[in-house]
């Protein structure tokens, strides 16, 4: 045996090889990150696994002749705990190459998202990168090698997967993002399909990258991102706190925790909340926040489509999803991006067996030139079909008005399993006093107007509703958080472990 193969000589490779892998990209790129207050590769992993818990897939992994050239090949990956629960992470490292993907670091991925899918592990990417790796991409050769798996971007939601946008985001970071069911973004952050620079050399058009890619652009426009933070500590906080809502994989009920002290201590001053004029607005999430859970409510897209209001809590331990409209914009009048993101909140409860809750004050979906323009008819739709296709229980609260199509998609008319309404309720086809103008052709100030009003009132009232069996409760505002916990109880899916039909399972993530 000569010298270089004995033991001790293939401990010491084993040793060198091993850190020079755990030490990524070149010291002073590090140093650079650190002074900007930005965390590397293998500190976000250290923030979201519990202390201690992670193991490493892939260290010695690399492309090129070299391996001190690409450590890791820039893709951090392995497994770890997350609030005592196993999961799966990658993590880029942009200091090896600007975290490229390659074939190899792609077959890491592969490895993660099997292991995932079989063993029913939550799934995190920690997304900075910048695209694919050239030359090693360039040519028939590389392109027929990356395409190798026909099932790369398919979804069928077996666990949840959860993205953090840290850096510039690109190609496989920009994919898997866009694939995951939570997606929080720091300020700073970039995501796109190519960079501005590269978008100069394809069109000759000059952009700024923070408007091709930027937090405000997928916050408030595109509605890409649930959360906006300020800090790489915030985004992976944000991502354990998500999936702390959310069961390990599809197969398993929501998780269920105890109640905090302080839940509910406000629902004896709930109808205070309520302005005395019907007609004027209010804070629902005022609301929404009394009824549920002390400091369980979370908020998923707050700047997109702001009419509506989705977010996961919970009730009396129970993981819930909110759904609810906003009366402090447009009245609470459905915009076309509140059903595209209710639609899609709808297909995440459905597809992780957490049950919808709806609170509702409506008066319908907001209309004109710039709702067509943006395919009404088919968003409306494509909202309802998301909630009569879900197979988790679904609770109704109305909370004050519920006109037209909106009656159905906020669960009315048998689209939930149980409808309660306050006595403040009013439920009808329109305003009454946009009736009496549309049947009588009279308006304010017209002989009779008052009194016909009057009459259509009589019509909406909830015990009208409560009179033919429509709602099944008039709840007092004071009990909703009871009602809701016994409601919960009642409606658990016990003949299959709490586990739904999962018929959204399969719904593109962004449509």
């Amino acid at each position: 045996m000569t010298q270089k193969h004995t033991p001790a000589a293939a401990l010491e490779e084993f040793e060198k090889r091993q850190a020079m892998a755990q030490g990524m990209g070149a010291a002073e790129k590090l140093r650079r990150r650190q002074e900007a207050g930005r965390m590397d590769a293998r500190a976000r992993l250290d923030r979201l696994f519990d202390a201690g818990s992670f193991s490493e897939v892939g260290l010695f992994a690399y492309s090129g002749e070299d391996p001190a050239q690409t450590p890791a090949d820039g893709k951090i990956a392995g497994y770890g705990r997350i609030g005592g629960r196993e999961a799966a992470a990658v993590s880029n490292d942009f200091t090896v190459m600007g975290a490229s993907s390659t074939i190899v670091n792609g077959r890491k991925i592969g490895h993660m998202k099997r292991v995932a899918a079989q063993r029913g592990l939550p799934l995190v990417f920690l997304g900075e990168s910048s695209g694919a790796r050239i030359p090693d991409t360039m040519g028939a050769t590389g392109m027929g090698a990356s395409g190798s798996d026909p099932a790369q971007y398919m979804r069928l939601r077996e666990t949840p997967w959860a993205a953090a946008i840290l850096g510039p985001c690109f190609g496989s970071s920009s994919w898997y993002t866009c694939l995951s069911d939570f997606k929080v973004m720091r300020r700073g952050a970039l995501l796109s399909v190519s960079s501005a620079q590269l978008v100069r050399q394809a069109t000759g058009a000059s952009v700024e990258a923070e408007e091709l890619g930027g937090w405000r652009l997928h916050s408030e426009s595109t509605g890409l991102v649930d959360l906006v933070v300020d800090t790489d500590e915030e985004a992976i906080d944000a991502i354990r706190r998500f999936l702390s809502y959310l069961p390990s994989h599809a197969g398993e009920a929501a998780p269920r925790q105890a109640v905090p002290a302080g839940s509910g201590e406000d629902m004896d001053r709930i109808l205070d909340l309520l302005p005395a004029n019907r007609t004027q607005v209010y804070d629902m999430k005022k609301v929404l926040r009394a009824v549920v859970d002390k400091d369980s409510f979370f908020e998923l897209k707050p700047g997109f489509g702001k009419t509506g209001i989705t977010a996961l809590a919970r009730i009396g331990g129970h993981s819930v999803g909110l759904i609810a409209s906003n009366p402090l914009q447009r009245g609470g009048a459905l915009q076309i991006e509140a059903c595209q993101k209710i639609a899609s909140f709808i297909v995440l409860c459905d597809s992780f067996n957490i049950p919808l809750v709806n609170f509702a004050d409506v008066p319908g979906f907001a209309i004109g030139l710039d709702a067509e323009l943006k395919a009404a008819p088919a968003r409306i739709m494509n909202y309802m079909s998301a909630l009569q296709m879900a197979t988790v229980p679904k609770l109704t609260v109305i909370v004050r008005k519920l006109y037209g199509q909106a009656y159905l998609n906020m669960g009315g008319g048998r689209n939930s399993d149980e409808v309660a309404a306050w006595p403040t309720g009013e439920i009808g086809f329109m305003a009454p006093a946009a009736a009496v103008t549309v049947v009588h052709g009279i308006g304010p100030g017209d002989a009779g107007f008052e009194e016909k009003i009057e009459a259509f009132e009589r019509e909406t009232s909830p015990w009208a509703m409560a009179g033919q069996f429509s709602v099944q409760e008039v709840l007092r505002p004071g009990d909703t958080r009871d009602y809701l916990i016994r409601m919960l109880e009642v409606h658990q899916l016990r003949a299959t472990g709490g586990v739904g039909q999962r018929l959204l399972r399969a719904w593109p993530c962004y449509l």
